[in-house]
């Protein structure tokens, strides 16, 4: 069960791992042992909201494909269990960001001191230009 939020809970029957041979050098385990995880979510059939499931849809990631399948490939370490904890980590770093709201923004303007000190500023850098002209008899 993967929490990414207090109320949403992705089960672990909507994710599908498999292990692979991880890649590189590694020694000689690297041709016998599957440590590598490869992990694949369908975005489009599992209990997310409707609304979350087209966010992630429009995220423009590579690991997301043209069928809704987030596949994720963790080979970091030399377990399959870190493996398998850096994919969901990986994977609910996905879905919270496509679950965050973004803060509207609101137009403000500048304060009036804050216009004034500008001004000011410019006036006073204004008299420093114009001392450094030509001296005239």
């Amino acid at each position: 069960m993967l929490k990414i939020s207090p109320t949403l809970i992705i089960p672990d029957e909507e994710m599908e791992f498999s292990a692979i041979r991880a890649q590189g050098s590694g020694g000689q385990n690297v041709n016998k042992v599957s440590s590598a995880i490869h992990l694949r979510f369908d975005v489009k059939q599992s209990s997310l909201p409707e609304l979350y499931k087209q966010r992630l849809l429009a995220l423009s990631d590579q690991r997301i494909n043209k069928e809704g399948v987030i596949v994720i490939k963790a080979q970091t370490y030399r377990t399959q269990e870190k493996n398998r904890d850096d994919a969901l980590e990986r994977l609910r770093k996905i879905i919270s960001v496509a679950t965050a709201v973004q803060k509207t923004r609101r137009p403000t303007k500048p304060s009036k001191s804050s216009q004034r000190k500008r001004l000011d500023s410019k006036t006073k850098h204004s008299k420093t230009k114009m001392l450094r002209g030509k001296v005239s008899d």
